[in-house]
């Protein structure tokens, strides 16, 4: 693995890793008021794209982290949806 991935998995560890504390203190306190719906979909409809460009270009970092991505968002999505 060369330094260009490594750096794109660091890059996409930490977008990940900001997005646990949202996603955590929203299942946790069952609240969702302060996280814009708006913002939750444009967010996850913009990993779903770059996921799909990480696959064109057959590159696992971007896959690999994106995908993780997707997932932490659309939890969020699912949190705001249920707790309404």
């Amino acid at each position: 693995m060369d330094t260009i991935q490594l750096t794109g998995y660091a890059a996409g560890s930490l977008l990940a890793i900001a997005l646990i504390p949202q996603v955590r203190k929203s299942w946790k306190t069952k609240s969702t008021a302060d996280v814009s719906l708006l913002w939750s979909l444009i967010y996850t409809f913009g990993l779903v794209l770059f996921l799909i460009y990480g696959i064109g270009i057959r590159q696992m970092p971007v896959i690999v982290m994106n995908t993780l991505e997707l997932l932490l968002a659309i939890s969020l999505v699912t949190a705001k949806l249920v707790y309404k």
